[in-house]
């Protein structure tokens, strides 16, 4: 029997109703840590699981950090979700589009180069607030784009009714790891037949298919992905920690072992 996913308490509001001026800044925190690789080589979907892991084993408690990837097509699925009954495993055998399991909860998602996953690693012990911390800071990033988003109880951060970007997040000894999928663009043909969401699940959403229910940030901003990628992190990160070819491996013999 398939596990239901726990719905999380709805995000604090960063916007006041009758202004609808941001809230957030004092929800930011001043030490927030960009963590950058050596090098911009594109590395496979576990490398990125297993370096948030490694990341937060060498926090140190003042402060949290974030990070952006992009992989190759692939597809990710939640760790209370049965492969079979997410995904079209002939098609991604077929395309090329590698598979994997993450350890926190949520749903299937395709990623490719065209979109942007973004890592949030922090001290925070509560993972719900954990949660909102980071929605809100996603939020606060729209915002400032111009872009009207607002947050579900679902996971989900929606801009007109579709949803933008889906999050999942999990508790670890050293603290909270939260993690999302930013559709700024994507391979349309690869999402809709890669993922097999049942009719049941269409159904209660009352909708046809999955295209009606996303939409992406590229339709709604002038910028580039490459400008959003650096709009995001200067406004969110006021720091950088370049990490050492010694961690690249360390976060390799890492990934063997956990993925």
């Amino acid at each position: 029997m398939r596990q239901k996913q726990k719905k999380r308490n709805k995000p604090i509001s960063l916007f006041t109703q009758k202004s609808g001026r941001s809230n957030a800044a004092g929800l930011l925190k001043s030490e927030m840590k960009y963590i950058a690789l050596p090098n911009d080589r594109t590395r496979r979907l576990s490398f990125y699981l297993a370096m948030e892991e490694y990341v937060a084993k060498m926090l140190r408690n003042d402060e949290d950090c974030f990070f952006m990837w992009q992989v190759e097509p692939s597809v990710i699925y939640g760790r209370n979700q049965l492969v079979e009954n997410e995904i079209n495993l002939n098609y991604c055998q077929q395309h090329g589009i590698e598979i994997f399991q993450r350890k926190s909860g949520g749903g299937c998602v395709y990623a490719d180069r065209d979109n942007l996953m973004l890592s949030y690693v922090t001290r925070e012990q509560h993972v719900d607030l954990a949660f909102n911390t980071f929605v809100n800071m996603v939020l606060l990033v729209l915002f400032k784009m111009g872009v009207e988003a607002v947050s579900t109880m679902r996971n989900d951060i929606m801009v007109g009714g579709r949803k933008l970007c889906g999050t999942a997040c999990r508790k670890l000894p050293q603290g909270s790891i939260v993690h999302s999928t930013l559709l700024y663009d994507t391979n349309m043909e690869h999402m809709l037949n890669a993922i097999t969401p049942g009719p049941e699940k269409l159904q209660k959403k009352g909708i046809q298919s999955v295209r009606q229910r996303i939409t992406l940030l590229k339709d709604y901003t002038t910028l580039s992905l490459d400008e959003v990628k650096d709009f995001i992190r200067k406004t969110l990160c006021r720091s950088e920690q370049k990490l050492t070819e010694a961690d690249v491996t360390a976060i390799t013999e890492l990934e063997k072992n956990i993925f």
